[in-house]
């Protein structure tokens, strides 16, 4: 695929996420009748119809995705493809990976604030990223959550993330949540263990990654 059309069907699926996003966040905050409900089931069941393109199946990874260790258009937590992902906005730091987002009604858990999975799935990613921008994509094995306090939606939040230690094909990370007007107020912690497989896990968990084919190998850190 030409890089010009693989650019636009990107950011034509980013226009499209957006507008998902914005469809599904209405639709979990908005009281409607009986009658109104069931108008938007028969309206949204026609528009379901209109995807007629080819269905990915289980493992299949995107023309648009950059596998291993890049863009995943469809993460539900970075991907702006997927309407559920807020979705989290990650770059490189001096120590590691920041990253910025704002959680929507979709996200809640208790009234006005996250879901406690919502965080757990946040900084997940953020430690995944961190290992990517260390040279070593890698695969959770431990994550520890700690909760400090409510994170709010519809709020502006910072997240950061660096790697502590590494050892052979193992890292160790932490990562951490809080409000982008007080970003020394953590709201949420965490750890995790990483491990970046060899090249026959990589090649039998991702069967349809061209980075793992014969002669090539997983990045490995520096």
């Amino acid at each position: 695929m030409a890089d010009d059309d693989l650019q636009r069907r990107r950011d034509l699926i980013d226009d499209l996420g957006g507008e998902l996003r914005a469809l599904i966040e209405t639709a979990v905050r908005t009281d409607m009748s009986a009658e109104t409900l069931q108008e938007l089931v028969g309206e949204v069941k026609r528009l379901e119809d209109r995807f007629t393109g080819m269905r990915r199946k289980r493992s299949h990874i995107p023309d648009v995705d950059v596998f291993p260790g890049g863009l995943r258009v469809y993460s539900p937590a970075s991907g702006p493809g997927n309407p559920f992902a807020p979705p989290l906005r990650i770059e490189p730091d001096a120590e590691g990976v920041s990253g910025r987002c704002t959680l929507g009604v979709v996200h809640e858990g208790p009234p006005g604030f996250a879901h406690g999975g919502v965080s757990a799935m946040l900084l997940d990613e953020m430690m995944g990223w961190a290992c990517y921008a260390a040279g070593m994509p890698a695969m959770t094995i431990s994550l520890d959550v700690r909760y400090r306090g409510p994170v709010p939606i519809e709020t502006p939040l910072e997240l950061r993330s660096r790697i502590t230690a590494t050892a052979d094909r193992k890292l160790s990370v932490e990562a951490r949540i809080s409000a982008e007007a007080d970003p020394e107020a953590v709201l949420v912690s965490g750890t995790g263990v990483f491990v970046a497989p060899d090249l026959d896990q990589a090649r039998a968990l991702f069967p349809g990654a061209k980075g793992f084919a014969a002669g090539n190998r997983p990045p490995t850190a520096a």
